[in-house]
This record gives structure tokens, sequence and C-alpha cells, in this order.
């Protein structure tokens, strides 16, 4: 049984009405299209169950692949240099976004913006985005979920004082868009420019 993002069921119910509406209209070739649709959006938003490795270090929060891996110095939430390692995710990944490490959510903040495509470098500062501030022990984590081209909608269900574990969903972006993860500057990086990562499994880095 395929588990279902609740954030899909607004869209699967629409198709599937169009599906039923246009095969009783106009018969079951045009009726396909509409199909078609629906088993698409079943499979995007697809929530899959994940078991975080025993392995220790910081989760990568998102499916996809890694654009960018930079130091860079973070002056809103972190105010200290950080390694940003920003991740793709195409309208195939699975779009639910999960905690990278045990912490507090300390700030949670939306920012309207523009909606250029996700993997252009300066998408995750005026692209709309929501920043989620994490006290992961005695380092704090920013994780950045930016909007896209054809992603119009990020959901964070998580506020601040929120406890998150390893590996726990904290929210997603609806098609294409693009996850940043800001991390201590000192940490060992674990994963590679272009490498396909999955959420709640891969380790990105570690201190």
């Amino acid at each position: 049984m395929i588990k279902i993002a609740s954030e899909g069921y607004p869209f699967i119910g629409t198709f599937s009405a169009l599906t039923v509406l246009a095969y009783f209209i106009f018969g079951l070739w045009i009726a396909l299209l509409p199909l078609c649709g629906t088993l698409f959006m079943v499979y995007f938003f697809r929530d899959p169950e994940r078991q975080p490795p025993e392995t220790e270090g910081f989760l990568c929060p998102a499916d996809g692949r890694v654009i960018a891996i930079k130091p860079i110095y973070e002056g809103e939430y972190l105010k200290s240099n950080a390694l940003m390692i920003s991740i793709f995710m195409s309208p195939f990944d699975v779009h639910v976004n999960r905690s990278p490490c045990n912490g507090e959510v300390v700030e949670v903040k939306h920012t309207p913006g523009s909606f250029k495509a996700a993997y252009q470098d300066d998408a995750s500062l005026k692209n709309e985005n929501t920043a989620m501030l994490i006290r992961c022990g005695e380092v704090s984590v920013l994780v950045r979920q930016v909007a896209g081209f054809l992603a119009r909608r990020v959901v964070c269900k998580v506020e601040p004082g929120s406890r998150l574990k390893r590996g726990d969903r904290f929210g997603m972006i609806k098609f294409s868009s693009r996850l940043d993860v800001y991390l201590p500057e000192n940490v060992q990086v674990k994963v590679k420019l272009n490498e396909k990562v999955r959420a709640g499994e891969t380790v990105l880095a570690s201190l």
C-alpha cells in the first residue's frame, strides 16, 4: 500500500473526479488523459517510510541531486560562517522533507519572493522560501525550503518549540523545488556534487 502525503489528497481527488466525468461524457480514450494525471499525483505525493542509518551525522532533508556545496556566511539566522549544501528536487523525486538532526525548532519564517528556476544560484534568497532554524545539541542548523518555477507552495508543519528527531517529517514542497541546508563550517562532508541523495537516509556530513 502506497502511503500518500496528506497535501496530495486535493490534487488526487480533483484528477479522479475529472477522470470519472470525462469517462461518462467523452468515453474511455479521453478519460485516459486525466487518469494519467491522477496516477502522476499519486506517484508525486508518495511518502515512503525511511529508516535513518545508525551512522552518526546530519541527514539529508530531501530527495534529489546535490547541486551546491560551498562555504558561506549566513547572517540572518546563524550569524556565522557555515557550509551550505543545496539539493534540487525534480518532479520525479519524493518531496516530503525530513529533519537532518535531533533538536528543537527555534524559528520558522516564511518569506515571499519570486519563482525562478530552483537550480539557479540566487534562487535560495530571491525565491519564495521558508527557513527553519533547529538547535541540534551544541550547534544550530538552518534548513531553507525554496519554491521553484513549478513549486508555488512550501509546506512547513512545525513551529518554534517543536521537537524533531533525526529523519522526522516536517513538511514538503509541491513540485520541482530546492532545499538548502546550512551546517557548521567544520563538518566533514559525506556527499559529492551531482550525487543522488535520499531524505532521512543519506548522511550529508558529520562533526
